[in-house]
């Protein structure tokens, strides 16, 4: 589905993210798996080896112009070009997910700077490269709550919350996506989101029981679940397409 298709995925290393590096290597894509973590990236790029596939690490900083640029040449480099990217990282300040009544107006900027300036910034350095050789293909990471209103009953009784942060970036993170794929829809340049609900992730039992409860079929999603909507959103079936959400939530928004 993807055959020598070069990815780039920011996050590589996370849990959702090393799920998408190893269904691009599967689907005959070559992954190149960036992280913060450049040790973790490592480790997921020398997984998927092991298992008789292509991949690479790099270490990369999403709040770095000069550091994406670098990452686009070395894989330009190595590989010849690079066919997509997947904003897949979440950086967060490190005042994050407090309550909203306890929310400081730098901590909310700052986690908006990382995050959603984060994605701009991934989007407009390889939106230029895609430019300049002719294509490309940028997918980025939403969320249900980009898209929906806070269930806020869900965390009740629990040390959980929904962070404002978090649905304002994610809210964002779509417009963005509308943005880009208007701006580059003559320049064979394609830009599309997923917006995956709930990824179980050791949340407490109580959240996992009323998040299941609001569920078609499986509740909570592995992070297995939202690869192949991604995987799709790379290929070409869905080379007609540019500016689209795809939800993938095992109908909790509905």
């Amino acid at each position: 589905m993807l055959e020598g298709q070069v990815v780039v995925v920011t996050g590589g290393a996370g849990l959702l993210g090393a799920s998408v590096c190893n269904s691009i290597a599967s689907e005959g894509g070559i992954p190149v798996v960036t992280d913060v973590d450049i040790e973790r990236a490592e480790q997921v790029a020398g997984e998927i080896r092991a298992s008789g596939f292509t991949a690479h690490a790099v270490a990369l900083d999403i709040t770095e112009g000069t550091q994406i640029d670098q990452v686009i040449v070395e894989v330009q480099d190595r590989f010849g070009s690079v066919d997509a990217v997947v904003n897949n990282a979440y950086p967060r300040g490190k005042n994050f997910g407090r309550p909203v009544e306890e929310v400081e107006y730098k901590d909310f900027c700052e986690s908006l700077s990382l995050h959603l300036g984060g994605y701009f910034l991934v989007s407009q350095r390889f939106a230029m490269a895609f430019r300049s050789q002719g294509h490309g293909n940028i997918v980025n990471v939403s969320s249900i709550y980009g898209l929906v209103a806070p269930r806020f009953e869900l965390y009740e009784g629990t040390s959980m919350t929904m962070p404002v942060e978090y649905a304002a970036i994610k809210a964002g993170v779509v417009n963005l996506t509308r943005y880009f794929a208007q701006y580059y829809r003559r320049d064979g340049i394609r830009c599309n989101a997923v917006a995956p609900g709930g990824i179980r992730d050791g949340q407490s039992e109580v959240f996992m029981s009323r998040y299941d409860a609001m569920c078609g079929n499986k509740g909570l999603l592995d992070a297995t679940d939202v690869v192949g909507t991604v995987t799709f959103l790379l290929s070409n079936a869905s080379r007609y397409m540019t500016g689209q959400v795809l939800t993938v939530d095992d109908g909790w928004s509905l």
